[in-house]
């Protein structure tokens, strides 16, 4: 597998030309962040999701009313990317549309990853260009995987806190699709204590957004400032039982229940503009 490294004197950040995916986040004092895939879980860290975000109706997605396979989350975390940039601090992965993306995705799109490290925490961007000469739809999210418990933390109950406080509402998943019934927030003022009995029942989805950051942490010792731009729609996900907690912040979600299979219609669905190019962005920063 092909690796970038970037670095400076507080972490170490390793990338992946496959799905230009973060593969580690280690500090200098050897403490890895990041999950680290075991395949008896699930085998991700932290993928990067487009042109979907979530499941369609039978894998389907139709353009114009005519239909394409597309997977869940779409194909760019399972393609490799191009290195086009390396600093000591930065990478920029790229994947362009191919005969292979056509055949799922009839759009002449580029998609920019670039992952910085400042200071204690690590910026990961998304630019998305049109280079097609008619409107492109398109979801994009972000899906990184952090250690639960985190290290240092061992035994100790963690927590998300939300910046802005609040009690958005949950929906759940049915058949890999949103239903859309609104259900009681887990979130009391903002805040909610992690179990992974929330998780029997698939991801908890937050799709009129939680805000545009938290503190993920025990109530003492290391914890992690997420904060994201430019995308509405957020996600906590894990297997029970694993030693993770996605947080997913996304613009767009997966197809509702008894929606349309038309890609532009999905909720949340970006309409970039031909020769138009749009930023997403999420940082990390490493505490404790």
């Amino acid at each position: 597998m092909q690796l970038t490294r970037i670095a400076n004197d507080q972490i170490t950040v390793d990338v992946a030309a496959l799905g230009a995916e973060m593969q580690s986040i280690q500090t200098r004092d050897g403490r890895q962040w990041l999950w680290h895939g075991d395949a008896a879980y699930w085998t991700g860290r932290s993928p990067i999701l487009f042109p979907i975000v979530g499941k369609a109706p039978n894998d389907t997605v139709t353009v114009d009313g005519v239909p394409f396979q597309m997977s869940q989350h779409g194909f760019a975390r399972r393609s490799n990317f191009e290195l086009v940039a390396e600093e000591t601090d930065r990478c920029v992965y790229r994947l362009t549309a191919s005969e292979a993306s056509r055949a799922m995705y009839p759009f002449e799109f580029q998609l920019d990853v670039e992952h910085r490290v400042e200071g204690r925490a690590v910026v990961v961007s998304a630019i998305v260009t049109n280079r097609d000469h008619k409107i492109m739809p398109f979801g994009i999210g972000f899906h990184p995987a952090f250690a639960w418990p985190l290290p240092g933390a061992e035994g100790k109950p963690h927590s998300i806190e939300l910046d802005g406080g609040g009690a958005p509402a949950l929906r759940r998943l049915s058949g890999g699709l949103v239903d859309p019934k609104a259900l009681p927030s887990p979130f009391e003022a903002g805040q909610m204590t992690l179990d992974h009995s929330q998780f029997a029942e698939d991801a908890m989805l937050f799709p009129e957004g939680a805000g545009a950051g938290l503190v993920y942490s025990p109530a003492a010792g290391p914890g992690v400032h997420f904060t994201w731009e430019n995308l509405p729609n957020f996600a906590l996900w894990t297997k029970p039982g694993a030693g993770f907690i996605c947080l997913e912040p996304w613009h767009g979600t997966a197809a509702e229940v008894g929606g349309s299979e038309e890609l532009s219609e999905r909720p949340f669905t970006e309409l970039l503009g031909p020769g138009a190019s749009a930023r997403y962005s999420f940082r990390a920063e490493l505490r404790g």
